[in-house]
């Protein structure tokens, strides 16, 4: 198996951008712009590497490789993205990785472009890309085709030696698991787990009662062997199974008015570990959506609207608006469910004054929001 944080070190070693790996500081697939670059880059890696894999780094300032992190990103559909926008899509993955000196939260994401045969192109009009646009990389820019363009070999004795040198061993696996331990508080009772005497699994989790139930917040998953960083909740709270062959989470969400919460089923993740040395993630969403009186849905959007107004314009909030605040993330997710499809671009415009609160406790809810209104959005 590849030590996914030591093969990260081996491609920042090489330190500037080349045909076989890109850096950036963060990934923006919320705009336009931002999603037609990601695809430009993936589309020239994989044409300039037809034999080996290739990589972005995200969380690395590009001027002095500083690792800055990003935050945990489990979107599993980023492939359905590039499938998408290009003609012969090579098949992508996404990884968060835990790296020494990070935030517990910050993660460095690794994206591996797999081989492909084929000459990939833009399957449509992206952003200010033309339809039918090849990439390729020169150095550590991407750039478009201006003549005949063919699959060439350059890279791969280099890519499949820095992949051996970022092989696992025994000691990087039990250093894995030690840090892992000793980075997480007694509460959160981290352990262990070895499934078919192969992979080495960790978690930790805040264990509470409801019901007769027991749930699970500020979870933290990690694959050890790989350094990979499996799953990570903030404040959402989890069930957890386990059995012989598979790790089993269902992540639950609260929503209600009022401070009237209930939880409700988001999506079931199932680590499962095969025989073969190989290890599949199944996800299954269970998410649907509560529906209240339209009547007050209205009045909790208005009232959510005159608040953002207000910020936006830098009106001085009521002692009674400021406490509205906290609940602003989850009353403008509750309106996006019950038909308010705005409700996510304003909710996006007391972005920056949600995150200088002093209380981080309304950011990271509003950084939950954001993340279940782009899985809603997916399915």
């Amino acid at each position: 198996m590849v030590n996914k944080r030591l093969l990260i070190k081996n491609l920042l070693s090489h330190n500037d951008e080349n045909s076989f790996y890109d850096k950036k500081q963060k990934l923006t697939l919320s705009s336009k712009e931002g999603k037609a670059k990601f695809i430009k880059h993936v589309c020239a890696l994989s044409n300039s590497n037809p034999d080996n894999n290739s990589y972005i780094l995200i969380g690395i300032r590009d001027e002095d490789n500083r690792i800055l992190g990003v935050d945990f990103f489990d979107d599993s559909k980023i492939q359905n993205l590039v499938n998408a926008y290009l003609v012969h899509p090579p098949k992508i993955q996404y990884e968060n990785i835990p790296f020494p000196g990070l935030p517990r939260y910050k993660v460095i994401g690794l994206v591996t472009i797999h081989p492909n045969d084929n000459i990939s192109s833009l399957s449509k009009f992206a952003w200010k890309y033309p339809r039918g646009t090849v990439f390729y990389r020169r150095g550590s820019n991407s750039l478009p085709v201006t003549e005949h363009f063919e699959l060439k070999n350059t890279n791969q004795e280099i890519v499949e030696a820095i992949e051996k040198n970022a092989s696992n061993n025994i000691q990087l696996t039990l250093d894995g698991v030690f840090d892992f331990i000793n980075k997480h508080k007694e509460e959160y009772s981290p352990q262990y787990k070895v499934f078919k005497e192969q992979f080495v699994l960790c978690w930790a989790g805040k264990k509470t009662i409801a019901n007769n139930e027991d749930y699970y917040s500020r979870v933290d998953i990690e694959l050890i062997n790989e350094h990979v960083r499996l799953f990570y909740s903030a404040l959402d709270e989890v069930q957890i199974k386990i059995n012989e062959h598979s790790f089993i989470i269902i992540e639950y969400i609260l929503l209600g008015l009022e401070q009237k919460e209930t939880r409700y089923p988001l999506e079931k993740t199932i680590i499962h570990f095969k025989n073969n040395g190989k290890l599949e993630i199944i996800k299954d969403f269970l998410f649907e959506p509560p529906i209240y009186d339209p009547n007050i849905i209205k009045h909790i959007y208005d009232n959510s609207n005159n608040i953002v107004n207000k910020i936006a314009n830098n009106n001085p909030l009521s002692v009674t608006e400021h406490e509205d605040v906290s609940r602003l993330p989850n009353n403008y997710l509750i309106c996006y469910l019950n038909g308010y499809l705005d409700a996510k671009g304003q909710l996006e415009k007391a972005k920056n004054y949600i995150r200088s609160l002093e209380d981080k406790t309304t950011y990271i809810k509003y950084k939950d929001v954001i993340r279940v209104l782009r899985k809603v959005k997916y399915h």
